[in-house]
């Protein structure tokens, strides 16, 4: 006996249940004759009669009756099953892990994340924040959040969050009653510059650029942390200037604690994309999660 196709097995239990071809082939979307080549294909693989075909209806024989009898718990276990599947599609549910650089994690992902957690209450979001780049899939993440400029190739892009951003640099008003405002990046020479340091060891440059010009210039100060925190506390204490994203000077500057400088001189950039290895047989929480910032953004 060669073993039977399991879609002619299906296919049989549909002949049978509708109790003729046609209906069969109307409620699967095939042929009749498609239908027919299935069941003298299974029967020949199992060797045996299972249908009565007249042409005025088609029954299933003795050997037919008996295989179906047994085929109907496991079709139903199978239809459960496909049923639960696509439940999980429409509410998906599991984990979900990020890998995200710090200023995402900070002022960018939890507005999102909370909408779409709201949305998705069977999904847990695992967010780990991380300057350095890493290898999401080696590490096991399902996706990161980056910036172009760190993203490979081989990866799949969604814009997520703003879609430009820009760096600001500010200072105490007492600072800079003190040292003057810098009107230049060259006059930055003669100014305390607070740095940062990312996790990964290397010194955040500090960019400047307008009209083709660009200047690029080490925070060689009295402080150079790695802490957000501290450099903007610092910064507010007059210790010197500091240059970040301008959502972390965002109230400062509003409260007027530090005063923003050589703002023409600091061009805007593109946002950060989520990132992740392929489109094929994502987790459900990715999918869902891919699918969320799409629609958010459009």
């Amino acid at each position: 006996m060669t073993t039977p196709s399991l879609d002619d097995i299906a296919l049989f239990a549909a002949v049978a249940e509708a109790g003729g071809f046609r209906t069969a082939a109307q409620k699967r979307g095939l042929s009749a004759s498609s239908l027919s080549d299935a069941m003298r294909r299974l029967e020949a693989d199992l060797g045996v009669r299972l249908l009565n075909r007249t042409t005025r209806s088609v029954t299933p024989t003795d050997a037919g009756r008996r295989l179906l009898e047994r085929l109907r718990p496991a079709l139903s276990e199978i239809d459960d099953a496909v049923d639960g599947a696509a439940a999980d599609a429409d509410q998906p549910s599991g984990t979900l892990r990020l890998n995200v650089p710090t200023i995402v994690a900070r002022y960018i992902l939890p507005s999102i994340a909370a909408r779409f957690l709201a949305a998705h209450p069977g999904i847990r979001l695992e967010v780990t924040a991380q300057d350095s780049f890493v290898d999401i899939l080696a590490a096991g993440f399902d996706a990161g959040i980056r910036y172009e400029e760190s993203i490979a190739r081989d990866m799949i892009a969604v814009p997520i969050g703003p879609a430009r951003q820009c760096f600001a640099v500010g200072a105490a008003p007492a600072y800079l009653e003190r040292h003057g405002t810098p009107r230049h990046p060259r006059d930055l020479a003669d100014h305390a510059r607070i740095g940062h340091r990312f996790t990964n060891g290397s010194l955040a440059i500090w960019d400047f650029e307008r009209g083709g010009r660009r200047f690029r210039i080490a925070p060689d100060g009295p402080l150079i942390a790695s802490s957000v925190e501290m450099s903007l506390a610092a910064a507010e204490a007059g210790l010197g200037l500091i240059a970040i994203f301008e959502e972390v000077l965002a109230d400062s500057f509003a409260k007027g604690t530090l005063v923003r400088v050589l703002q023409d001189w600091t061009e805007d950039f593109s946002g950060p994309s989520l990132y992740y290895a392929s489109r094929r047989l994502m987790p459900a929480p990715l999918r869902a999660f891919v699918d969320f910032v799409k629609a958010i953004r459009a």
